[in-house]
């Protein structure tokens, strides 16, 4: 909703709480004044007037300059018409006009619409019109113009201030939905596309030959595209792109798990067939079972763990970056664990390797590298879940990576 339309549901029930005062404070003089009956044709006039827009001023859309020249139309002609309702006496000794208060409805209504230039213009044609029937400058008049126009200004001011950060509030807005696509883009690129460059260029390195030119073109364009996914990206389709790149992530944790393959080549595998398939709560374990294998230890408990749909993918995709890391950067002889816990309110899984460890500021230096391994593929996943991530490693033993994704 809006900033600004409480500001419009007011003015409406103001106007109507002004016109009921300007008709009690009316039929307590009317008695007094020297042509009653122009007095009441006039209140009929601005009760029918009243009621007859009162949906008008609900909304900025409804409230258009065309009517609120209009309304002040009527509360501009209410404030002269009293000089000839009014006897000279009454008026001398600052009797109120016919429309009353009712008239500051109408500066708001200008106030709201265009701010505080047009309520401080709205206000001052108000003060004018009063000068002129009271005949005179007086301190009572002096006292309600400012008033009027403090009230007027201050509110448009206020107004225009909530749209500048309304639009500045959408604009972040943008452009944080905007870094989560490229995140999330990152994450599904790193998973299929670099993992696979850089296996060819390891691969090419090590036969030689022409192999060995095709692994160092294979690095020139891992380098390219690490510098384009962490500059920027499109609003590709996530699910679509990120099933196909997580299944050729599968292929780099082959040789960690000894040549075991799961039931399909792509990541955690999907959710089994029933029920849980139409967006209901999922249990992890059969997402991560098969990640298990002759170097993978996994350990889980005996019953269903449950969580929604998209945090136990996301939880299963960062426990395969945490393996990818493993087979890495861990050495050809290192040894993984996978726990699995379930708690009352987090479900977590422990990623744990025997390798050296992470040096000391590795991480951030990877980092600024473009190298998303741990800062998209699994701090930015959990991140989106609302979970959280620890990694301890000390130097020469090895290092631990505790997902906890809440419930």
């Amino acid at each position: 909703m809006s900033v600004e339309q409480p500001l419009w549901t007011a003015l409406t029930w103001f106007r109507v709480l002004t016109l009921g005062y300007a008709l009690i404070g009316w039929s307590l003089r009317a008695g007094d004044a020297a042509r009653p009956w122009l007095g009441w044709a006039f209140m009929a006039a601005l009760t029918v007037w009243t009621v007859a827009t009162f949906r008008r001023v609900s909304s900025a859309e409804r409230c258009t300059f065309r009517f609120l020249a209009a309304d002040i139309g009527m509360a501009l002609t209410g404030i002269l018409l009293t000089m000839a309702v009014e006897t000279p006496a009454e008026i001398k000794d600052g009797a109120a006009t016919l429309p009353s208060i009712w008239t500051a409805g109408a500066v708001l209504g200008f106030a709201i619409k265009g701010g505080w230039r047009w309520g401080a213009a709205a206000s001052t044609t108000v003060g004018v019109s009063n000068i002129i029937e009271r005949g005179a400058v007086v301190q009572g008049n002096v006292h309600n113009i400012v008033l009027l126009m403090v009230a007027a200004t201050a509110i448009g001011y206020i107004v225009e201030v909530a749209r500048a950060s309304e639009r500045t509030l959408a604009r972040a807005l943008q452009i944080e939905a905007a870094t989560r696509e490229r995140e999330r883009l990152a994450r599904d690129i790193h998973d299929g596309v670099l993992q696979v460059l850089s296996m060819v260029q390891r691969r090419g390195a090590a036969i030689g030959g022409e192999a060995a030119e095709l692994g160092a073109l294979a690095g020139e364009q891992e380098i390219a595209l690490r510098t384009l996914v962490t500059g920027g990206g499109s609003g590709a389709d996530d699910e679509a792109y990120g099933v196909q790149g997580a299944r050729a992530a599968r292929g780099a944790r082959l040789r960690l798990r000894s040549g075991r393959r799961s039931q399909r080549r792509g990541g955690p595998p999907d959710a089994p067939a029933g029920p849980e398939r139409a967006g209901g709560p999922v249990d992890l374990r059969p997402l991560l079972a098969p990640y298990a294998g002759t170097r993978v230890s996994y350990a889980e408990p005996g019953t269903p763990v449950l969580l929604p749909r998209r945090s136990a993918q996301e939880l299963a995709a960062a426990v395969g970056a945490a393996l990818d890391n493993v087979e890495q950067h861990a050495g050809p002889g290192a040894r993984a664990w996978i726990l699995l816990e379930d708690e009352p309110d987090a479900v977590v899984v422990t990623v744990r390797d025997d390798g050296p460890g992470i040096p000391a500021g590795r991480l951030a230096a990877a980092r600024g590298e473009g190298r998303l391994g741990v800062a998209q593929s699994i701090l930015g996943r959990i991140r989106d879940i609302g979970g959280t991530v620890e990694i301890i490693s000390p130097p020469g033993q090895g290092t631990e990576v505790e997902l906890r994704a809440p419930r």
